[in-house]
């Protein structure tokens, strides 16, 4: 376990992955969480024996130094899930957006998507979410949009 993280440090971290993750969130309004980086710290989790950085889905070391700065319902609770409103409860402008990218002949003669499904999804998008509650359609659209982009390269 010790290997890999030290192959994480001296290879992926070298390339400044945090710098382009906040380059990247910071152009589309987004907010992301990077790792912790202060070199202190990193030496003292590869100090840690394996078996304790591992406990708890590789948490049990951050909980363990919060407990008592944060309440434990904080530190406990399950990682939560919010899909943006405009993916969620597609509507007007973006609805047909993606109306257009499923109904268009490029992905009608790809024979990816059932049209029946497609024409229903796009009907009642908001009755066709993912296990995670999220849109079907937002998930077919983009896909089909990425083919049309990248596989039949449209501008």
């Amino acid at each position: 376990m010790d290997k890999v993280f030290r192959t994480d440090i001296t290879r992926l971290v070298v390339d400044d992955p945090v710098k382009r993750v906040d380059n990247m969130t910071m152009a589309w309004g987004l907010e992301a969480r990077v790792p912790f980086m202060d070199y202190r710290l990193v030496e003292h989790a590869l100090s840690i024996p394996p078996s304790l950085k591992m406990s708890e889905e590789g948490k049990h070391p951050l909980k363990q130094i919060s407990r008592g700065l944060l309440p434990d319902s904080v530190i406990d609770r399950k990682k939560g899930y919010f899909p943006m409103p405009a993916l969620k409860y597609v509507r007007g402008e973006f609805l047909e957006f993606m109306a257009d990218i499923l109904t268009s002949s490029a992905c009608v003669n790809r024979g990816v998507f059932d049209q029946n499904f497609v024409q229903k999804v796009i009907n009642q998008p908001e009755k066709y979410m993912t296990a995670l509650n999220g849109s079907r359609l937002w998930h077919l659209a983009l896909l089909e949009y990425w083919l049309q982009i990248n596989v039949d390269g449209k501008k």
